[in-house]
C-alpha cells in the first residue's frame, strides 16, 4: 500500500474550494481555519510552500511578515481580493514571492505556485562553506596546490609574481601571503597600477616632498612607505611603462626609494606581491615588459586557475556568497533548488569567481522566499545590462539623491562592471582616463575593492 504524500504546502485560504487548490498544485495541502492555528502548524515543521490570505481578519503585514522571516517556509504566497499598490507593496515588504487574487484561481496557482512544489532537491547551505584561516572557499586539487606553493613561501621575503585570469582572485591570494607569513603584524598595501595614471603613479608609490609638484600641500611617504614592515602589492603590473618599470626595478634591487622632490634615498621594507591577467613573458618578448623586472618579480611565480578548471568549488563559493548577501540585504535566502545549482555548476564562468559573486548577488536580490531558483540566476548575455542596485531600488537610485551622488553610484556601477578597470570605465562613461582618475578620488571609490577578486 503506497503511502500517503506528506502535504508540504500550508494554506489559510477562508471561503476557497480546497479541492480545487489541491488539484491545481497536484499535491495535498495542510489548512488552517485562522491565523492562530496557521502560525502553531509553521512552527512544527518546515514547510516548502505557505499560502496566507490577506484578507482574512486574523491575518496583517505584520502577521506575513512573521511567516516569512521564521524561515519555516521557503516560500511565501500572499492572496487578496484587492488589487491595490498598497496591497502589492505590503506583499513585497513581508517578502512574499507573488500577490495573487483571493479566492486564488487554478490558472494562477498552476502558473505560481506548483513550479516551486515540483522543482526537486532543495539544498540548505552548508555550514562549513565559511573561508578557513587562508580566506579560501572551495578544497578542489587545482586550489590547493597554490595554497600548498603559498604555504612554502608565505615566511619568506622572496617577491611573487601571481597570474591568472580576470576574475580568479588573485588578492585573496597576496593577502595569503602577507596574513601566514612573517609581515603578518605589519601593513597590508594594495595598488591597482591600471586605476592610476602614469604622471600620478610614481608620486603614488615611492611618495614626495611638498611642492614637489603642483597640489603637493603635504609630503607624502607614498604606497612603499606605508608598506614599511609589510607586504605591498602589485595588482595589474603590466600596466606600468617602461620608465616606472625601470625605477620599480631600482627599488626591488637597492631597498631605497627616492621620493620626489627629495635628493636622497630613503630605505623601505617591504615584501613585493604583484599580480597580473596579462602574459607578460610575451610583452618581454614585444619590448613592452622589462625581461629583468620579470626575473626579480617572479622569483616565485603561483599561476591561479580559473573557475573553470575548478568547477568543485563553485557550489561552496555560491553558497558563501548566498549568505554574504542575505546578510548584507537582509533577505531571507538559504537555499538553492537543483535547477539553479545544475545551471551553475555547468555555466563555463568566463567571468571566474568575480562573476560568480556578481551573479549570486543578483539572484539573492531577485530570489521571493527563501530559495534560489533557476529564473533567478542570470547568465552571460541573458543578464540585463542593470546593477543589483537597480534590481533592489526599481530605478537605479531613490529620487532622494543628488546629482553628485547619482554620478558617483553610477561610476561605481561602471567599475563594478569592467571589474575596476579603469580604462574600460573611462571608455564607456565617454571620459578620458584622467577624469576618471580625477573622479574617483574626488568620490573617495576604492578601486582596489572593486577589482578584488584579481
Amino acid at each position: 500500500m503506497q503511502a500517503a504524500r506528506r502535504p508540504r504546502t500550508l494554506a489559510l485560504l477562508p471561503g476557497t474550494d480546497r479541492t480545487g487548490v489541491e488539484r491545481a498544485l497536484g499535491a495535498p495541502v495542510q489548512f488552517s481555519d485562522g491565523a492562530t492555528e496557521f502560525l502553531e502548524e509553521l512552527r512544527k515543521g518546515s514547510w516548502l510552500v505557505a499560502l496566507l490570505s490577506m484578507d482574512d481578519d486574523s491575518v496583517d503585514e505584520r502577521i506575513a511578515q512573521r511567516v516569512a522571516e521564521s524561515g519555516q517556509a521557503q516560500a511565501l504566497f500572499l492572496t487578496s481580493a484587492q488589487t491595490s499598490v498598497e496591497r502589492v507593496i505590503a506583499a513585497e515588504r513581508a517578502g512574499a514571492v507573488a500577490l495573487l487574487s483571493h479566492p486564488p484561481n487554478e490558472a494562477e496557482l498552476e502558473r505560481e505556485v506548483r513550479p516551486i512544489l515540483q522543482e526537486p532537491g532543495d539544498l540548505d547551505i552548508p555550514g562549513e562553506s565559511p573561508p578557513d584561516e587562508w580566506g579560501v572557499v572551495g578544497s578542489s586539487r587545482a586550489l590547493m596546490d597554490v595554497f600548498r606553493v603559498v604555504a612554502r613561501v608565505a615566511s619568506t621575503p622572496a617577491t611573487v609574481l601571481i597570474t591568472g585570469e580576470s576574475g580568479t582572485g588573485k588578492e585573496l591570494v597576496a593577502k595569503a601571503l602577507h596574513t601566514q607569513g612573517a609581515r603578518a603584524d605589519g601593513p597590508f598595501v594594495a595598488v591597482n597600477c591600471a586605476a592610476i595614471p602614469d604622471t600620478l603613479l610614481e608620486a603614488e608609490l615611492f611618495g614626495y616632498e611638498r611642492g614637489a609638484f603642483t597640489g603637493a600641500v603635504a609630503p607624502s611617504e607614498g604606497r612603499f612607505g606605508r608598506a614599511h614592515g609589510g607586504t605591498l602589492f602589485l595588482d595589474e603590473i603590466g600596466e606600468l611603462s617602461l620608465p616606472l618599470q625601470a625605477k620599480l626595478l631600482r627599488v626591488l634591487e637597492s631597498g631605497e626609494v627616492q621620493r620626489l622632490g627629495e635628493g636622497k634615498t630613503v630605505r623601505v621594507d617591504a615584501r613585493v606581491v604583484a599580480a597580473t591577467n596579462q602574459p607578460l613573458r610575451e610583452r618581454t618578448e614585444s619590448g613592452r615588459f622589462r625581461e629583468d623586472l620579470l626575473f626579480r618579480l617572479a622569483v616565485v611565480e603561483v599561476e591561479l586557475p580559473s573557475l573553470r578548471r575548478r568547477r568543485e568549488d563553485v557550489m561552496p563559493l555560491a553558497f558563501h556568497f548566498v549568505r554574504q548577501f542575505s546578510e548584507r540585504y537582509g533577505r531571507p535566502v538559504r537555499a538553492i533548488s537543483r535547477p539553479a545549482r545544475d545551471r551553475l555548476e555547468t555555466y563555463p564562468w568566463p567571468g571566474n569567481v568575480r562573476e560568480l559573486r556578481n551573479v549570486v548577488d543578483r539572484a539573492v536580490l531577485l530570489a521571493r522566499g527563501g530559495v534560489i531558483r533557476s529564473a533567478d540566476i542570470q547568465l552571460g548575455a541573458e543578464a540585463p545590462r542593470t546593477s543589483p542596485t537597480d534590481a533592489a531600488s526599481g530605478v537605479g537610485y531613490p529620487p532622494s539623491m543628488s546629482m553628485r551622488e547619482v554620478e558617483a553610484l553610477h561610476i561605481q556601477n561602471v567599475l563594478a562592471h569592467t571589474g575596476g578597470h579603469m580604462g574600460d570605465a573611462a571608455e564607456i562613461l565617454g571620459i578620458h582616463r584622467n577624469t576618471m582618475t580625477l573622479k574617483v578620488r574626488e568620490f573617495g571609490i576604492d578601486v582596489s575593492a572593486i577589482g578584488g577578486a584579481g
